[in-house]
């Protein structure tokens, strides 16, 4: 079995607990092995065991990911300690590390808080592709990122790899078919093409009607899930010094997007359902040269075109909504309702590279992106179409330097000057190019005792640029936001036990986050434009600065293989979040005719949970029939700012029983087993119900209920 990355907490009830060790595990994969297999992190400079990092990683890897059933990114993150993500789309592709990371984006340009890079290719604000297709591995860096990833890595880092060539001719073949009419058919060919190069080819096609009913269409699939991914892969040696890695990435998402009820459940009134678009075409060319023994050079070059369409039925309901009910127009002569449709389509473009010259101890380098977005917005209540054009340039140098103070102990310092250039345009005539010079950087102190046992302490600091706001709706004070910077404080240790059967990461930190940036809204009554009116409304986004807060936590991971039939994981997320003073006048208790504002200090930041834990491992009942599995649990956490709506705390059960033989395996699948109710996106602040009048009420969006399939793969 491989390194699963999952999530424990103090919280944990001694029933749950005596189900979790005795009932939920992850496929022994190396039963025969005495002692883990070394897990090595690609995504820093130099490449080291996850053991050796002086931060906090978690790895999931291909078993995990299979014995999961994950078919997207959104299906891993909860495996990973402090790792939360937020919906408002057909997927969550809105991802928070630490308590820190956005959770919508709409007509304004966002600045992303989480990275997220496949196979070197930037696929940040693009993660509706983030297919699980032929993955090695998923790692996930917690902490600013500032020396490694810059501008959109402020919460952390999310580095997807997919399997190299293989030097033999090999096919992989995995369907399968589960709850809701959820299909999966997927395909690898991989060998060599000569005695030092090799191809990769992987195809995926996942489909689901998805969890909700429209009951005014009569349909179950209108909030379905339709993706098809592609991959290409060729390395090759050039010579004795010479290597390429080419990869070519394709993603064809027709997902659709009905997910409100007006009852807050999975049953919905749209008679026009959203949906959640991405065509991707990507590649990258990886290049290194070996200068000396000593010294090499990477370089890396990398493209992703995307053309993304999201739109929405904003009323979620139909004209006839009101019929025989109170708000009946017979009633009072004139229509409650409101219908009104929103759709965002952009296009995205984005080219970078990276180039480096690095030893066994340090790395120096240059970085350049340059991202182009094209949106067009149509909207019901807009007289025409908006559009607008976003040209962001990143330029960077960095380096990192390893200095050994002696046997044991040694000092890693990182550095990142970058600047951004913006130039922004829309159809209404707003203009901006603002630029800035932005630094990060870590400092991070390693000792390695006799026991073999790494302990480390980390200062890191990150950044994430300012902005603007540029909607007509907004006051002066809203039009820009600035830079948000924080620093982040851990200590850890990582360490083997047992002759290398046990294996153990604990971190502890503390960010402080200056100037804080929060997507906020106004919202507008349509027919009065009274601010905080009654419904049908208008809805305002912009981003604002709370003055400062804190991030901080524990963080602990830790893998046992008892013995060659048993093995077991745990994991855990602690967090502890707040504001230290945040007026703002975008809560629903604030009153903004009035220049009465509602501080939020002390309370806890959004999308941060408390807590979050995953217990689980393997059994081999026989040297053909395993069982695995998992209990994960998150604490109810703040949805949004502006509200003091919440989710729901909730722990789910997962199994899975597998038969195998030499070159095939089928295994009977179980997710969610007891069918918790767990809500992934939420509002609380506005009424969208004619039928109750538009009262205010919250309204979340859920996750999925109990799946259970089969699934059949085939190596040869």
């Amino acid at each position: 079995m491989k390194l699963v990355n999952c999530n424990s907490t103090i919280r944990l009830r001694p029933v749950t607990a005596l189900l979790a060790i005795a009932c939920s595990f992850t496929p022994l994969s190396h039963a025969q092995q005495s002692s883990l297999e070394e897990i090595i992190v690609t995504a820093e400079f130099i490449e080291e065991s996850v053991l050796d990092l002086p931060n906090s990683v978690s790895v999931i890897d291909s078993s995990t990911i299979e014995t999961r059933g994950a078919q997207h990114l959104e299906d891993l993150l909860n495996l990973a300690p402090n790792v939360n993500f937020a919906t408002g789309a057909s997927r969550g592709r809105f991802i928070q590390i630490r308590g820190i990371g956005e959770r919508s984006e709409f007509q304004d340009p966002i600045i992303n808080s989480v990275g997220v890079v496949i196979d070197g290719i930037d696929f940040t604000g693009i993660a509706s592709g983030a297919s699980t297709l032929d993955v090695k591995q998923v790692e996930v860096l917690r902490g600013p990122q500032g020396t490694l990833f810059g501008a959109n890595a402020l919460a952390g880092l999310i580095n997807i790899v997919s399997n190299k060539p293989s030097t033999e001719l090999t096919t992989h073949i995995s369907a399968g078919i589960e709850d809701f009419g959820g299909q999966e058919l997927s395909a690898v060919v991989s060998g060599p093409t000569s005695d030092t190069s090799g191809y990769r080819i992987a195809l995926k096609r996942y489909q689901s009607d998805g969890f909700t009913e429209d009951v005014f269409l009569e349909r179950d699939d209108t909030n379905n899930i339709d993706e098809t991914t592609a991959r290409f892969r060729y390395t090759a040696d050039l010579g004795q010094r010479l290597a390429v890695d080419l990869t070519a990435f394709l993603a064809d998402v027709d997902n659709g997007y009905d997910a409100f009820s007006l009852d807050n459940t999975r049953q919905t009134y749209s008679d026009e359902p959203g949906f959640d678009r991405q065509k991707t075409n990507a590649g990258s060319v990886k290049v290194i040269y070996e200068i000396s023994d000593a010294l090499s050079f990477e370089g890396l070059l990398s493209a992703a075109d995307s053309d993304l369409d999201y739109g929405y039925d904003e009323d979620w309901s139909h004209l006839g909504i009101c019929n025989g009910t109170a708000c009946d127009t017979s009633l009072f002569g004139f229509d409650w309702f409101y219908s009104s449709f929103d759709r965002y389509q952009r296009e995205n473009q984005n080219v970078s590279f990276d180039a480096r010259i690095k030893s066994d101890t340090w790395v120096i380098g240059v970085y350049h992106r340059n991202q182009e977005i094209e949106l067009d917005r149509v909207y019901t209540f807009n007289e025409g179409d908006f559009n607008s054009v976003l040209d962001t340039k990143n330029s960077a140098i960095y380096g990192q330097i390893q200095l050994p103070l002696s046997d044991r102990l040694a000092l890693t310092s990182g550095l990142r000057l970058e600047h951004r250039d913006t130039q922004y345009r829309d159809n209404n005539g707003n203009q901006a190019s603002p630029d800035e010079s932005l630094w990060g950087g870590r400092i991070a102190l390693e000792y390695n005792a006799d026991n073999g046992a790494l302990y480390y302490g980390l200062i890191s600091r990150g950044y994430k640029a300012g902005g603007f706001n540029l909607s007509g709706d907004l006051d002066n004070r809203d039009r820009e936001f600035d830079t948000e910077t924080m620093i982040n404080y851990e200590v850890g240790i990582k360490n083997t036990y047992l002759d290398g059967s046990v294996q153990l990461q604990v971190a502890m930190f503390y960010q402080d986050r200056e100037d804080i940036q929060s997507r906020q809204s106004i919202v507008r009554s349509i027919e009065s434009g009274i601010v905080g009116g009654s419904c049908p409304c208008s809805f305002t986004d912009f981003v604002g600065n709370a003055s400062s807060g804190s991030n901080k936590g524990v963080e602990l991971e830790t893998t046992w293989l008892v013995n060659d039939k048993l093995e077991l994981i745990a994991s855990v997320g602690l967090l502890d979040t707040e504001f230290d003073d945040f007026l703002t006048f975008d809560h629903v208790n604030a009153d903004r005719d009035t220049g009465t504002p509602f501080n939020l200090k002390g309370r806890s930041q959004a999308h941060a949970p408390d807590y979050q834990w995953v217990i689980g491992g393997a059994f081999a009942i026989t040297d053909h029939l395993i069982i695995s599995g998992s209990i994960e649990a998150k604490d109810g956490f703040f949805f949004s700012e502006r509200h003091e709506e919440r989710s729901d705390a909730y722990e789910l059960l997962n199994l899975e029983l597998t038969y195998q033989q030499e070159n095939w395996r089928v295994a009977l699948f179980g997710k969610n087993l007891s069918d918790e109710l767990v809500q992934t996106r939420g509002f609380g602040s506005f009424g969208n119900d004619p039928r109750k009048f538009y009262e205010t009420e919250p309204y979340n969006q859920f996750g999925a209920p109990r799946v259970v399939g089969v699934r059949a793969v085939v190596d040869f």
